[in-house]
């Protein structure tokens, strides 16, 4: 396994459907300083729930993983191929299906009734979360295949080093070592 550098400048967010992928990400580049990007927002998404065209998705995805510094809250499967390889490290959510299950259900009932706008400006309904291509459908149908996606680039010597966190508490305190870490200005 490749280790895993002391500031990583490059730094991708990882895991299942409602595992906090965002929330980790924004956690991280808050305490390290790094610029953050979001997949749904400045890659994926466009208003009216339009996903933008996979080539156009595939450059975006290039000119943030072209960058010297990035923190990225996840990889869509269509332009992953372009982040992994520039990641300095790979932060792996891997939570039990009941965790990561029940913060999406939250965190899905909590924007239908706040309508907190979502994926570049999106807002999530009632409707949208029943319909058969709902959040809560990618939830179950992707899954194993998340899992299974950063337990290759763990055993692949070649890709960037990925450190798992099984427990939300884990994650908690790796944040707060990397923020007692890390230089501020005017701190000496």
């Amino acid at each position: 396994m490749t280790s895993i550098p002391a500031t990583p400048a490059r730094v991708l967010f990882y895991g299942v459907t409602g595992s906090g992928k965002s929330s980790a990400a924004r956690a991280y580049a808050h305490v390290s300083g790094l610029p953050e990007f979001s997949a749904d927002d400045d890659i994926g998404w466009l208003p009216s729930w339009q996903q933008r065209s996979v080539e156009h998705q595939r450059q975006l995805a290039a000119d943030v993983a072209s960058r010297d510094r990035w923190v990225l809250d996840s990889a869509y499967g269509a332009w992953r191929d372009i982040v992994v390889p520039r990641a300095e490290l790979v932060v792996a959510l891997d939570y039990p299906r009941w965790l990561s299950l029940a913060r999406l259900i939250r965190r899905s009932v909590r924007r239908v009734i706040t309508r907190q706008p979502v994926c570049n400006g999106n807002v999530e309904t009632l409707a949208r979360l029943f319909a058969s291509e709902s959040i809560f459908y990618w939830h179950f149908n992707s899954f194993a295949r998340k899992r299974r996606v950063f337990r290759e680039w763990q055993a692949d010597p070649d890709l960037p080093p990925v450190l798992v966190f099984r427990r939300p508490r884990d994650l908690d305190s790796w944040l707060a070592q990397v923020a007692a870490a890390t230089p501020r200005p005017g701190r000496c």
